[in-house]
């Protein structure tokens, strides 16, 4: 017991101790309970695996803005590009089969073709056509074709294999025509022809006064001349009377030269004869000059070739033209030729050819004033003296003078001389 006295006494009850906890309690000073860690009811702290996999809270900074906007792009583009790709996929049989079909328009159109006439027309997808080598076709009308211009007896394009209408010619004026259209008016006139007054007079009164003043023919109680036939000997001046009507009258002229109605295949002449008709009828006031007329014109006789009986037939179309059913209108002809013997008669008839001008070989005054037109324009020596080529006996026509003035002038550049002279011209 007296051990455990000294040792188990309680501290509090010693006089020092208590003296010492008062001085403790008055050094002490209050300071304020610190402010609470959050606002609100408190979170209950998650024990666990799902405390384990819980993601801290991050603010986003202004690079990963930037970086979600590029991403944001990124797939609005892929999303696009997907799209185009899906199209592409769902388009490409249609792309397919229209570029077949563009191919096999275009191995049609490409291929070579031959020119037809359309016959008449069956249905909407099918017509009877013809060309000038072969019979006539039973063939199909092509999709792409307008079939609302489509009427018969215009030209069109055939397929050169199957014969299928593939197209059709806007312009129905066959080629050959336009060539023969003058569309530049020759510079020779009136003035440029000697000594052929009497043939002018008669060409103005059966050309070109019917053609400019029609209502002096109508009070006189008479029809005017279809047409005139220039005849005489070679280079007496038809064809350059011929240029001299188209250069002084305002109608369309229209050229051709008879052997150009001529053509290789069956029927294509007298196509081409109509065809000149109709286009002068459409250009009308016209006038058609053909020259050297003998080569279809002359006249019939039994045949033994299929040329020469393809050459009569052509005539018999220009027969037809002359005088035929159809008014002629305001379209005049005019022929030239120098073998009026070997025509046939029915041409040279009145009411086809009214008026027959003959070109003779120039006379004396005829041949003075040939001289002086060609020489106008050339400056001459002294002692050329024309009288001498004027009062000559041989008979010149109108080329040969101007063959003579021209071979004049010839000689004296080979002389180096500007001028002329008469031993050069006498040559």
């Amino acid at each position: 017991m007296g051990q455990g006295t000294p040792g188990g006494l309680n501290r509090q009850g010693l006089p020092g101790d208590r003296k010492s906890d008062g001085g403790d309690k008055k050094e002490k000073k209050f300071e304020p309970a610190a402010p609470p860690a959050r606002v609100g009811r408190k979170q209950r702290k998650q024990k666990g695996p799902e405390a384990a996999a819980l993601l801290p809270t991050v603010t986003p900074l202004t690079k990963c803005k930037l970086r979600l906007l590029k991403l944001e792009r990124i797939k609005d583009y892929l999303l696009m590009e997907e799209e185009f790709v899906a199209n592409q996929e769902r388009l490409k049989p249609q792309e397919e089969k229209a570029e077949e079909d563009r191919s096999k328009v275009d191995d049609l159109r490409g291929s070579p073709m031959s020119v037809g006439n359309l016959e008449e027309l069956i249905d909407e997808n099918h017509a009877i056509v013809s060309s000038s080598v072969g019979p006539e076709y039973y063939v199909g009308i092509l999709s792409f074709v307008d079939k609302d211009q489509l009427e018969p007896g215009c030209a069109i394009l055939m397929h050169n294999k199957v014969l299928s209408v593939v197209g059709l010619l806007q312009d129905e004026v066959d080629p050959m025509v336009s060539v023969m259209k003058v569309e530049k008016a020759p510079l020779e006139s009136y003035a440029d022809i000697g000594g052929l007054d009497a043939q002018i007079q008669e060409i103005k009164e059966a050309v070109e006064l019917p053609l400019t003043h029609p209502e002096l023919y109508e009070d006189i109680g008479i029809k005017p001349p279809k047409g005139v036939i220039l005849y005489g000997e070679p280079g007496t001046g038809k064809t350059l009377l011929a240029k001299a009507v188209a250069n002084s009258t305002s109608a369309t002229f229209l050229r051709v030269v008879g052997s150009e109605l001529i053509q290789k295949y069956l029927g294509d002449g007298p196509k081409l004869v109509r065809e000149l008709f109709r286009v002068a009828d459409d250009l009308s006031p016209s006038i058609v000059f053909i020259d050297e007329i003998d080569a279809v014109g002359t006249k019939r006789y039994d045949a033994h070739s299929g040329g020469e009986r393809e050459i009569q037939r052509t005539m018999l179309e220009l027969l037809n033209q002359l005088d035929g059913f159809d008014s002629r209108g305001d379209v005049k002809v005019i022929l030239a030729t120098n073998r009026i013997e070997s025509l046939d008669p029915a041409l040279l008839r009145p009411g086809r050819i009214d008026r027959k001008i003959e070109f003779p070989l120039p006379d004396i005054k005829t041949r003075r004033r040939i001289f002086q037109i060609h020489t106008s324009r050339m400056t001459l020596a002294d002692d050329v003296n024309l009288e001498e080529f004027v009062m000559t006996k041989d008979e010149f026509s109108g080329a040969d003078i101007k063959a003579i003035c021209t071979e004049a002038g010839l000689l004296a550049l080979r002389e180096r001389r500007m001028k002329p002279r008469q031993n050069y011209s006498t040559g």
